[in-house]
């Protein structure tokens, strides 16, 4: 059952990032999945190294989809630097 909750948190939060970043034109609904998911990795390694927050989206509460579009808009802040040599 917690995978389906992430999958759907994942796909919320990987929609709000690139919304977010102005990315939402070119990702589907499978990225936004993928880039959420990581994007709470990403983000509960970054909250727990500086802030000690821990977070998960397999159980859904408010810190852990705070973290998870927080995690999010940076991974695609790095790929917009990555591909286009800037942040916007």
């Amino acid at each position: 059952m917690g995978w389906i909750i992430a999958i759907i948190v994942g796909g919320v939060a990987g929609w709000l990032a690139s919304l977010v970043m102005a990315r939402d034109a070119s990702m589907g609904i499978f990225w936004n999945i993928i880039v959420g998911i990581i994007g709470a990795l990403i983000g509960n390694f970054l909250a727990g190294a500086l802030f000690g927050i821990e977070g998960t989206i397999q159980s859904f509460n408010l810190t852990g989809f705070i973290i998870a579009i927080v995690g999010a808009i940076v991974l695609l802040g790095i790929a917009n630097l990555v591909q286009r040599g800037r942040v916007r």
